[in-house]
């Protein structure tokens, strides 16, 4: 069976342990998650977690039942398949030798990042798109230097249904 990812948007309690009680089930079971960010809503009272993994359609149909079977869980959503926008943030800093400062910041320019930060020998980027976004500006700073990268990972929401 064909292993796709799978974006989950689970709301849960605002809670302590709830986040390890979650991560717990993935890795006793042997499921990965390749990115997770939570983050507060509107409700100080409720979380809203969003998950990436892999796996094939029965596997996240069951993992989907047992985050359901968690006290602190709210209500899990799959957003895979469904209409909704993603986004995910990465800052990265590269080599910015003066060479390359010209370079670097057309790059900027074509895929509307920020600078924000300069130093004698580098830029750091701040940038936010889908995940191919991130792998295009990637590969076109590789051949400058790439020195560190920090990504929070995926984070979606579902859209409205349109005409109403």
């Amino acid at each position: 069976m064909k292993t796709e990812k799978h974006i989950l948007s689970i709301l849960v309690d605002n809670e302590p342990g709830v986040l390890s009680r979650i991560a717990g089930l993935f890795s006793g079971r042997g499921y990965n998650i390749e990115s997770l960010c939570v983050a507060e809503t509107t409700d100080p009272k409720i979380s809203r977690l969003t998950i990436a993994t892999k796996a094939n359609l029965p596997l996240v149909e069951q993992i989907k039942k047992q985050l359901n079977k968690l006290i602190n869980v709210v209500k899990v959503f799959e957003l895979t398949g469904t209409d909704f926008v993603q986004r995910e943030l990465a800052m990265i800093k590269v080599r910015a030798l003066p060479e390359h400062r010209a370079e670097i910041l057309r790059i900027v320019d074509i895929f509307r990042c920020k600078v924000v930060d300069v130093g004698l020998e580098h830029y750091t980027l701040e940038v936010t798109g889908d995940e191919d976004k991130l792998a295009a500006i990637l590969s076109l700073l590789k051949p400058v230097g790439i020195k560190e990268i920090a990504r929070t990972g995926v984070i979606a929401i579902s859209r409205d249904p349109k005409g109403g």
